[in-house]
């Protein structure tokens, strides 16, 4: 997926930065930085910081005053072996998939839910894929509508620089549809449930994650996108990459993977 600025930047700068406490992220990192004993550099010495962009649910979401989720039990697993605690830091998207974040030092790897594709390779690295994924249409449990032709005259909801965007801009003209944008997720979801659009389109885990914690929605289509998911480092750190492919290997041979799978969509992934 790729994803959305956050409608908090509206709020005034004492709310905003509340939020930000919530969320147990980093209003900024240690200059002075750290290297591990496997000499991997970090930003900040015995951290492992990850930019995320809040709240994308299972992958990466606020928990009472913790920070939890698919993404983060996977770093988690990174930062043991480099022998760190994992720290979050909370972020604009567009400030990680443009590598700005990296550049500015404030993260060392980028785990939320991230779309491998070829223009944000431009500016970041990814690691191997970690997760495959679709779009997936989201609908009042209700309704009628079971696919984009269902839409004509009527309003899709999206997701501000997500591929559900990109793909429902793409099919616009030939099912024809109104696009309304939203900042976040929440946003697009809740929209849904108050009818203010007739469906919304995103990635299929957050959305059947939703779907199962409010159970008048539905979703009622996929579309075989054929997307994977890939933690991003900073454009170079090569050392840093290859730590972290060798982890994701390791937990997918050991079973660990499968196990935070399980633990996160209640069931093992599929096999190929």
């Amino acid at each position: 997926m790729a994803r959305r600025p956050r409608h908090v930047l509206a709020l005034l700068p004492a709310a905003a930065l509340a939020l930000t406490a919530l969320a147990g992220c980093a209003t900024s990192t240690n200059s002075g930085g750290g290297t591990t004993d496997g000499g991997i550099k970090l930003v900040k010495e015995g951290k492992l910081v990850t930019c995320t962009h809040l709240s994308y649910k299972p992958f990466q979401y606020t928990d009472g005053d913790k920070t939890v989720g698919f993404d983060v039990d996977l770093v988690d697993l990174i930062a043991k072996d480099l022998g760190v605690q994992q720290e979050i830091f909370d972020t604009q998207f567009e400030t990680i998939t443009s590598g700005a974040s990296f550049n500015a030092n404030q993260c060392d790897v980028a785990a939320a839910g991230m779309t491998i594709k070829e223009e944000r390779k431009q500016s970041i690295d990814f690691s191997d894929p970690y997760f495959e994924a679709t779009q997936a249409l989201l609908v009042k449990k209700d309704s009628p509508i079971k696919s984009l032709a269902d839409l004509k005259g009527k309003k899709i909801g999206v997701q501000q620089d997500t591929t559900g965007e990109i793909y429902a801009n793409d099919n616009k003209a030939a099912n024809g549809y109104e696009v309304i944008q939203f900042e976040d997720l929440p946003l697009m979801e809740t929209a849904v449930r108050t009818g203010a659009v007739d469906a919304a389109i995103n990635d299929n885990g957050v959305l059947f994650d939703y779907v199962k914690e409010f159970p008048d929605t539905a979703v009622s289509a996929e579309f075989q996108t054929n997307e994977q998911y890939g933690i991003g480092v900073k454009k170079g750190n090569t050392a840093l990459l290859t730590k972290v492919n060798e982890v994701l290997k390791k937990a997918k041979d050991s079973g660990e993977y499968d196990k935070i799978y399980e633990k996160w969509f209640g069931k093992k992934p599929e096999k190929k």
